[in-house]
């Protein structure tokens, strides 16, 4: 978290503008404002809490809906006049009943791979006879680690003799099931994303 005593709110007359994205897909949710008081409350809540420039006061997005916005991390910019909240949503953002306030479509990009993870998270408790996902973590992970390594192989093939949408789609099978072998050794992808960023912390290091 930052010190709220560090912030320029004089810059906007008392308010700092917030940008909200999701902590897991990082799609952007809200821009808000706080000002002191909100940006107080949203540290010892761990909830976040805003200044509503047209109610002329304090707003806890969720009160009325219950779609609540649990923060992860506080960021500030360079010049310590915004704000980045990295939140957990529980529900939509947006008052239109949407995911996000910037229109109707979900997670963009790599977004996608945590969204479908937290979809698997879903399905693993679903009844195995009416979820793929659920039959196959309920055969354990070495049936798991099985359909990696046969959906490895087609991607394979596809990738040296098949046309570009037969590899995009037997990659996207692998990813999937890549995603629920992590799941079945209760793993996220996160922690490839953490080796990845290990490795290229180590390159940079050496100049390779």
């Amino acid at each position: 978290m930052i010190d709220p005593a560090a912030l320029v709110f004089e810059k906007s007359g008392g308010l700092i503008p917030v940008v909200v994205q999701d902590a897991a897909t990082l799609q952007v949710l809200i821009l808000a404002w706080m000002d002191r008081a909100a940006l107080d409350e949203t540290v010892a809540s761990n909830e976040a809490t805003f200044f509503s420039r047209s109610r002329g006061g304090r707003w806890r997005k969720g009160e009325t809906s219950g779609d609540r916005l649990h923060v992860v991390s506080i960021t500030t910019d360079c010049d310590a006049d915004a704000l980045v909240l990295k939140v957990r949503p529980v529900g939509n953002a947006c008052h239109l009943n949407r995911i996000s306030c910037f229109g109707e479509e979900d997670a963009p990009g790599l977004g996608r791979l945590a969204r479908l993870e937290a979809t698997i998270d879903e399905r693993a408790a679903a009844d195995p006879s009416q979820s793929w996902t659920a039959r196959l973590l309920a055969g354990g992970v070495k049936r798991v680690a099985q359909k990696v390594g046969e959906e490895g192989v087609e991607t394979a093939l596809a990738g040296a003799a098949g046309p570009d949408t037969e590899l995009a789609s037997e990659a996207a099978d692998l990813v999937y099931h890549l995603l629920v072998l992590l799941r079945a050794r209760n793993m996220v992808f996160q922690d490839v994303l953490d080796v990845l960023a290990r490795r290229a912390e180590t390159a940079r290091q050496s100049g390779t």
